[in-house]
Order: C-alpha cells, then sequence, then structure tokens
C-alpha cells in the first residue's frame, strides 16, 4: 500500500462506515475481466452517498483475490464491537447489492452481513491488516 493510501486512511472514529475499494495492482484493471470496474466504484458512493466514505486505494495486498472491498465499521459499530470486513473476488453486480445493503443498515458492529457475504470474506496477512488499519 502506498504512503498516500495510508495518510488518506480513515481513523478509527470515523463517524459513518468506510468502504475501501482497492484499484491497485490487480483490482480494477483488464486482469479481472468482463467487469467495468470504473462503474463499480461509480455505483458504490453514488449508493452510499451519504451512508458511508467510499474511496478507491493502491494496491491492499491481496491481489488473488481482486478485486478487494474493505468495509470498515463507524465509531458507532466499533463500539459495539466490530471490526474490519475484508471481502474478495468482488467481482459481480449481486455482491456489491449486497455489501451496499449491509453498510445501509448499519454495517460492521450494527448489523449482521448477508450470509452470501460469507463467501467473499477472508482475513489478509497480520502485516497487511495492519498497513490498513494503523494509518
Amino acid at each position: 500500500m502506498s504512503k498516500r493510501a495510508r495518510r488518506a486512511a480513515p481513523g478509527p472514529g470515523a463517524a459513518r462506515p468506510t468502504v475501501t475499494v482497492c484499484r491497485g495492482c490487480c483490482c480494477g484493471t483488464p486482469k479481472v475481466p468482463g467487469l467495468d470496474h470504473a462503474a463499480q466504484l461509480r455505483d458504490l458512493r453514488q449508493a452510499l452517498d451519504g451512508t458511508a466514505t467510499v474511496r478507491g486505494t493502491d494496491c491492499l495486498d491481496a491481489c488473488e483475490r481482486a478485486n478487494v472491498i474493505v468495509v470498515q465499521p463507524s465509531a458507532e459499530g466499533r463500539r459495539a464491537g466490530g471490526r474490519p470486513v475484508w471481502l474478495g473476488l468482488v467481482n459481480d453486480p449481486g455482491a456489491v447489492a449486497d455489501i451496499t445493503a449491509w453498510v445501509e443498515n448499519g454495517g460492521p458492529g450494527l448489523t449482521d452481513p448477508p450470509d452470501i457475504l460469507d463467501l467473499y470474506t477472508f482475513r489478509p496477512s497480520r502485516r497487511v491488516q495492519a498497513e490498513l488499519h494503523d494509518a
């Protein structure tokens, strides 16, 4: 992850959830064919406008799971025990719709994700987690 991306990462007290969309090395590129990557990011921003902060970032170093999206809890969600949720292989509109619905309902710590998102959830290495969450 670049220094710029780390500086832009929200603090643990963000008022609303943050949805980080990887657009680095493999995510958001022709390496994942058949997906309009710009539309995916645009649609998330439009759907979650006023509900969550949606941002694109450089490589999250989980390239084998492109496209990667990380949903970070709001301050309220974090106080309720929510932790960032890493989702990989988010390459279809249905998955994006499920993520959007979950975040609209509160996101991590405040509401359970749709069961289908279990298929996308993974745990990155501690180093990768620290780079995103300790920024």
